[in-house]
């Protein structure tokens, strides 16, 4: 496929519906949708891997020990661990383990074959070991990167003006299933690429259809290994009522609130990123403290409550169905202890390790709608929704997204607080993107796609 000419040369870029109608255009539809057979199973290779990790070294391996169950202190030695591993990968890797989750996904396009293995293990380490992001980031350079390298194998001529498209279309099949939905990991990626009119439809055409066919692997492989599909999902959501006048009131509220702490955060992982970065040829070592920093906080929060240290590690996704399950049992000073020993937590995994933004976000977000739902006027399910739209909103600065985010993860009952979530989620981007907000260096969204003629 024809590259689009260079800026300036005199000549009018390529028309997207045009290239829409060529049969190029077709061979490329036909090319995305069977590299999302392979893309979106090494996407789902990857996040068994992660859950296995997490699973062995946090539960087996103190067994394997002679341990009686798992020790409060077991944390510090497995972040201690993730600290090194990481370091080493961004030190001595090619790509420095991908992007730096403190400063967003930076649209800078597809890893290349060289930094595949890197961004791979620098994740492993962090998400597998505790650390408090997700994995969505890594399965978008991951996938991205994947289908570039296997059209190049396919069809050697392959165009660099085609490239964005396959990378496009290797990240929709990637996190295809990751979200709930599909359509809601779709609408992350386009979202995020920033590209709007006909050639946003350039590049979501095929980036739909391989995700479409990601989902499919995604639960055949989920169904066939009993391994499920690692989808996000709340099975028990406690049933909504109509939104009241107070409940608006507590919008605006969670909607301030989410903006304040969101810049708090980013705030503080760029402060880490900043420090760990000038540490020059004491990195690894200063890697080390600031993942044990993540484990120091989830001991204090499992001391100090009586809980489960894993509520502060890790991304937080699978806590979600629990923490809303089980809200009833949870007091006041235990949710903002949670939110306070998370946020912190995330910010130092943000600011030293590799991983994804979202989960982390929803779950502060979550947590701290939970802790004003105890208040009068508000109830747990706006509380919970509207806390995880306005942080993702505060985070990841996608307004749409976010209210996706919050409402489709709670299925029917999302419906009936999708109006209290959009106030929420309108609050807290207009305020994060006030003077005051910009003065914080702002991170990208996750995803980063451009699109380009095909």
């Amino acid at each position: 496929m024809s590259a689009e000419p260079a800026a300036g040369d005199g000549t009018a870029p390529p028309d997207p519906l045009a290239v829409m109608r060529s049969r190029k255009y077709l061979g490329l539809l036909v090319m995305t949708a069977a590299l999302g057979v392979p893309v979106s199973a090494a996407a789902f290779g990857f996040l068994a891997l992660v859950q296995e990790l997490q699973s062995l070294t946090y539960k087996d391996l103190p067994r394997a020990l002679g341990l009686d169950g798992t020790p409060l202190w077991w944390p510090l030695p497995l972040l201690a661990v993730s600290g090194l591993l990481t370091a080493l990968t961004i030190r001595h890797l090619p790509g420095t383990g991908g992007h730096k989750p403190a400063e967003g996904r930076v649209s800078g396009g597809p890893a290349t074959a060289r930094d595949l293995p890197g961004i791979a293990l620098a994740a492993l380490a962090s998400l597998g070991l505790g650390a408090a992001l997700g994995p969505e980031a890594p399965l978008i350079a991951l996938g991205g990167g994947l289908a570039v390298y296997a059209a190049r194998l396919v069809r050697p001529g392959l165009a660099p003006s085609a490239a964005p498209v396959v990378a496009a279309a290797g990240s929709f099949a990637a996190v295809s299933a990751l979200l709930g939905s599909p359509l809601l990991g779709a609408f992350l990626l386009m979202e995020a690429s920033g590209v709007a009119g006909t050639m946003l439809s350039l590049v979501l055409v095929p980036g739909l259809l391989a995700s479409g066919v990601g989902a499919l692997i995604f639960t055949g492989l989920g169904s066939w290994t009993g391994l499920g599909t690692y989808s996000l999902a709340l099975p028990h959501v406690p049933h909504a009522t109509q939104p009241t006048v107070a409940e608006f009131g507590w919008a605006v509220v969670l909607g301030v609130a989410a903006a304040a702490v969101g810049t708090g955060i980013r705030w503080l992982s760029l402060r880490v990123q900043e420090w760990v970065e000038r540490a020059g040829r004491r990195r690894t070592a200063v890697t080390v403290l600031a993942a044990l920093a993540v484990g120091v906080l989830a001991l204090a929060y499992a001391w100090g409550t009586g809980r489960d240290a894993s509520q502060v590690l890790y991304s937080g996704q699978n806590a979600l169905g629990p923490l809303i399950a089980q809200s009833a049992g949870y007091t006041v000073p235990v949710l903002l202890a949670l939110v306070l020993c998370k946020a912190l937590a995330y910010c130092a995994s943000l600011g030293a390790l590799r991983g994804g933004p979202i989960f982390p976000a929803m779950f502060v977000g979550a947590t701290g709608g939970l802790a004003l739902s105890h208040l009068p006027g508000l109830t747990v399910t706006a509380g919970f929704a509207m806390g995880i739209g306005a942080m993702s909103a505060a985070m990841l600065r996608l307004p749409m997204t976010s209210v996706l985010l919050a409402t489709l993860l709670l299925g029917r009952e999302g419906v009936t607080v999708m109006p209290l979530v959009i106030v929420a989620v309108v609050v807290s981007y207009v305020l994060v993107l006030r003077p005051w907000g910009r003065s914080v260096r702002a991170p990208e969204a996750v995803g980063g796609v451009k699109g380009s003629g095909a």
